[in-house]
């Protein structure tokens, strides 16, 4: 019998099963705020049996969101309706997540389905409703964007408290897992990456000096998180370009990670710079970075990547390549992926929908 339906206990809480959504950035939020669109798409999911809900990416200051549509949690104001959201995922079994981010010099833009398309990014400028952005160093992710301000190092202390902040917020709404996005080209993956980081002080040049920003952000978040619950953080695993970042370093750093208390890494990959050479347009090779990492970092590990089908989830579970299969596009699809692939493999007695459903079918 697959391993994709048992129980996985990490710190005080248990996920009933290894099936994870993914954040997925809905930009559908007016000054960070979640609102009934949050409710219904992360809600039907947890109704749909994944036993882990993660939000999209969440700004821990305004002008750390991708675009002005983005979730935030740099208001206590935004608290509230966060914490109706966490109420009702709990009351349909499953744990809630929040994925705290900055999105760096990739901030300010407009939303993918408002004005660019995954070849090409638009950005807004001050005049017409973007906002200042920065980055380790003035560098712009492609030709023809903004250049970023380079932070200075007080700006950089505030935003490592400001990470703190906003964790200390999420506990408040209710949730019981808390991810650091430090991936995908966003800030804290521009500081380690040497592709974006030219920094001169001690938060660039060598290895130790460009991870000093995560570690010092997962100081903060720890500081303001409960020790109940789990911390993870999701990695660009390689750069997929010359002169970046490589799988044998995210294997040194998921060690020192591991030795900080961090307790999952997942396992995305690239972004980080516009020129970049994938193995392939399948994402399905990212699983093999996940399994990379759980065993030669002896950390657990979350797997992401075009996880689409109920055989393959519980693949990369079964053969030990991650101790969670996240899906993202394959969940807008099948709100019910994990009920569905529970009848699919013939589980019937672990998974079940509520009452007024099951009566219903």
């Amino acid at each position: 019998m697959t391993k994709l339906f048992s129980p996985l206990s990490i710190k005080s809480i248990t996920l009933k099963n290894r099936i994870g959504i993914s954040p997925m950035c809905q930009y559908m939020s007016v000054d960070g705020f979640a609102n009934d669109w949050h409710l219904v798409h992360l809600g039907s999911r947890a109704i749909g049996g994944a036993g882990l809900i993660i939000t999209e990416a969440c700004a821990v200051e305004p002008n750390g969101r991708i675009s002005p549509d983005c979730l935030g949690l740099y208001y206590d104001s935004h608290i509230e309706y966060l914490a109706r959201i966490t109420a009702f995922i709990k009351k349909y079994g499953a744990i809630p997540g929040i994925q705290l981010a900055h999105a760096g010099r990739k901030g300010s833009s407009i939303a993918p389905f408002k004005g660019f398309g995954r070849s090409k990014r638009s950005y807004l400028t001050k005049d017409n409703g973007g906002f200042d952005i920065f980055a380790p160093s003035p560098i712009p992710f492609e030709s023809g964007a903004i250049i970023p301000h380079e932070l200075t190092i007080e700006q950089i202390h505030k935003l490592i408290s400001q990470f703190g902040q906003s964790a200390k917020r999420a506990l408040k709404a209710g949730f019981q897992w808390l991810e650091i996005h430090a991936a995908h080209g966003y800030l804290i993956n521009s500081f380690y990456s040497p592709l974006a980081n030219q920094r001169q002080d001690k938060y660039g040049g060598s290895f130790d000096n460009r991870i000093r920003f995560l570690i010092e952000v997962i100081d903060s978040v720890k500081a303001n998180w409960s020790d109940e619950y789990p911390v993870s953080v999701r990695l660009s695993i390689t750069d997929h370009a010359l002169g970046g970042f490589t799988i044998d370093d995210s294997v040194k750093l998921a060690k020192i990670l591991k030795s900080l208390g961090i307790d999952l890494i997942d396992c995305s990959s690239g972004h980080v710079v516009k020129e970049q050479s994938l193995p392939s347009n399948d994402l399905k090779f990212q699983i093999d970075y996940a399994k990379t990492i759980k065993h030669e970092a002896n950390i657990m590990t979350m797997a992401v990547g075009n996880i689409d089908s109920a055989k393959f989830a519980a693949y990369v579970i079964d053969e030990n390549y991650a101790d969670i299969a996240l899906i993202a596009r394959t969940a807008i699809k099948n709100p019910y992926f994990a009920f569905n692939a529970a009848l699919e493999l013939g589980i019937t007695d672990t998974i079940t929908l509520p009452q007024n459903y099951t009566y219903a079918i």
